[in-house]
Formats: C-alpha cells, structure tokens, sequence
C-alpha cells in the first residue's frame, strides 16, 4: 500500500527498511532455477551460502540454506551447475539486503535441459527464426572477418592458422570472451553485437571446441539466438564437434562442424582459386582459339567463291545476257515494223486504187446537180438543166439538152 510521506514528513531509512521486510515476508515460497556461481561451505558452519544467477540476463541473487539441506545434493552440484531452488525471499533489514531462505535443492539433470532445449528450439522455429529465406549468402572473399571465441583457446588457433593458410591476406577482429559459465551470454552477446556494428566486418565466426551439454548450453540461451537472428552480418556457427547442435546452428546463416571446419568455408583457398584461375584461362584461351579458327576457315571459304575472286564475272554476264536481249529486241521491233510498211503499203495501193480519184484519172466524170446529189439515171435530170461535171483535173458545167 502507497505511504503519506511528504519532503517535511519523510521516513527513516529503518522504518523504510522494516516495511520492504515485513512486505516480503508476505510472500510465500517459490520455484527458483539459476547457475550457481559461488558456493561456501565453511568447516563447521551450519549455513552454506551460495550465489544463483540468471545468464541470460546478468541478474543474481543470495541464496542460502541449512548445511543438512545442501548436503543431500553436495555430491552432484557444485560451482556452474544448473539446480532448481524452493525457497523463501527474506529481507535483511540492517543492510538492506534481499536473499533467499532454500528448503530443498534439485539439479537439472541433462535429460531436462534437452526437453527445455528441444522446447525453445520449437518456439523459435514457429517464430521463423530458422527460415531458410532468412539466411544470408556468405561473401566469396571477406576482407575482414569477425571472430568471437574464448581466449587463448585451441578454436581461436584453429580458425586463424587455418585461415590464414588458406588466404595469407585475410584479416580478423577478434574478441576474447568467457565461452561457458554464467557470464559467456552477455558477454557473447555484446561480442557479436559490436562486430557487426563494424561496417568493414563482411562475417562473423563464433566458434568454441567441445565440452559437455552443459558446457555448450550459453550457444543454446534465447537472448543469443535473437541477438544473431537481429544480425545484418552473416553469421557462422562453428561450436563443438559434429555431433553438437546448439540452437546457435540453427540461426546462423551457415553452420560449421567445427571451427577447423568454419574457416575453410569462410576463406577460399588461395592454391585452389589460382588453379581455378588458370584452368578459366587455359579455357577461354582455347575458346578464343577455336573461334579464330573457326572464323579463319569461313572467312577462306567466302574468299574462294567465284563471286569474290572474279566480282565482275557476274556483271559481264548479266551484260552479255542484257546485250543479246537488247539486239533480239531490236530484230523483233524490226521485223515487226518491216512487216507494218508492207502491209501499210498494199493497203495505200488497194485504197488508191479504189478510190474515185483513180476512176475520175481513167477519163471517168461524175455529175452533180446544184444540190450535190449524184447523177446516177437519165430520168433524174431535165432538159435545160445545168449540172456540174468533176473530172480528174477539175470540174465544169453542162447544160442538158433534150
């Protein structure tokens, strides 16, 4: 419930402090799950005391128990364990303190961090966190690669030497970090993040060797998982053996079995590329060759045609063909034209020779009365009457006579 406490009427710091406890002791015993990251258990003493973290999110909290308590599992848990915890929250008034009062200790055994594993795995999947359309293509040759990996560690010696060999170029920014225990996920995480921060890094490696399920489970934590899937680096799994599948292999973009494994797939190798190089070159050597040739031998067999070799043969040809049908024509256009004046000829011979023209030559003469019509009968005429005589050279009167 809120308090009446105004800057005149403030509280003391006990009596602040006496109602936080009376507060938490209102509360009952809960289930608490946490990694122990510091045990005590002093020769003699009644109360062992021990630290339970939360690695995923950096937060703590005392915890403490009877000895009889803890010894019923002292024997399975220790420093790094997984164990869950019935407790009750107690507040320690004169150092304004919070702890935890156990009642009970259970470790977590394998068997139930794989079902809590194969649990988160589904829930991320149904989030398509593990989508194939998410995955990033690798560059062919990064120039600058990211390396998360504990220090001084036979992964960290692996994945250099090993890249290095294959591409003495290759450079790397690496950050040493704890890969087990209760500060590998936040550290691990900050890690990933500042690389791809880095605009000149082209991939990221987070690679450790083997260990147990437990050793392994920081690679398998929710918060490490989006960290990746948030990534806009590509991202290389290289955790463990072959056998080992965190859930970390199942969001990176490419996942390798070990961190041997990680830089052969990251870093082409030089001797490889070369020779690919040269049989590229041999190959389009032998390309370009061929085509030569090939171009060679059509440009000779067009130069062979006839056509070519002698360009105005064709000419002369056509010209001789134009020339003897120019002289047919001329014959036919000829002949033709003889045959008209012949014809044309008789024709003017048989007209001339049937016109009245002709007859009036021969001592004919036509009469004609003043009318023009033609004397053809004696009863057509009468006496006295005067008619016109055409002859051959001219025309006359006559005057009729009974």
């Amino acid at each position: 419930m809120a308090l009446n406490t105004a800057p005149d009427a403030p509280l003391p710091v006990g009596e602040v402090s006496r109602l936080i406890g009376g507060w938490i002791d209102r509360l009952g015993a809960v289930w608490v799950e946490g990694q122990i990251t510091e045990l005590s258990r002093r020769p003699g003493a009644g109360v062992v005391f021990l630290t339970l973290r939360d690695p995923s999110y950096n937060i703590s909290v005392s915890v403490t128990c009877f000895r009889q308590v803890f010894d019923e599992v002292a024997d399975v848990v220790s420093e790094g364990a997984r164990v869950v915890v019935l407790a009750k929250p107690e507040w320690y008034a004169p150092r304004g303190q919070l702890s935890l009062r156990a009642t009970e200790i259970r470790p977590v055994g394998v068997g139930e961090l794989l079902a809590r594993l194969e649990q988160l795995k589904k829930s991320l999947a149904a989030e398509g966190l593990f989508a194939a359309e998410r995955k990033k293509p690798l560059p062919f040759l990064p120039q600058l690669i990211g390396l998360v990996c504990g220090r001084a560690s036979a992964a960290e010696r692996d994945v250099l030497e090993n890249a290095r060999h294959r591409w003495p170029a290759v450079r790397f920014e690496v950050r040493n970090v704890p890969v087990q225990g209760v500060h590998a996920v936040p550290q691990v995480v900050q890690a990933v993040k500042e690389l791809d921060a880095l605009d000149g890094v082209d991939v990221i490696i987070v690679a450790r060797g083997g260990g147990s399920v437990e050793d392994l489970l920081p690679f398998s934590d929710e918060q490490l998982v989006r960290a990746v899937s948030a990534c806009r680096t590509p991202v290389v799994s290289a955790i463990g053996h072959e056998p080992d599948n965190p859930l970390l292999d199942y969001v990176a973009d490419l996942r390798a079995s070990t961190p041997t494994d990680a830089a052969k797939k990251v870093v082409p190798d030089v001797g490889e590329e070369y020779e690919r190089v040269r049989q590229l070159r041999d190959r389009a050597r032998r390309c370009v060759g061929a085509f030569v040739d090939r171009e060679e031998r059509g440009l000779a067999q067009a130069l062979s045609r006839p056509s070519i070799q002698d360009p105005h043969r064709m000419i002369d040809e056509r010209a001789d063909h134009v020339a003897a049908l120019l002289g047919r024509g001329r014959r036919t256009l000829g002949h033709l034209l003889d045959r008209a004046d012949s014809e044309l000829t008789h024709t003017h011979a048989r007209v001339v020779a049937l016109s009245p023209a002709a007859t009036l030559k021969r001592g004919y003469a036509v009469l004609q009365k003043a009318d023009g019509h033609v004397v053809r009968d004696p009863e057509e005429v009468t006496a006295d009457e005067v008619l016109r005589a055409r002859v051959a050279e001219g025309e006359f009167t006559v005057r009729v006579e009974a």
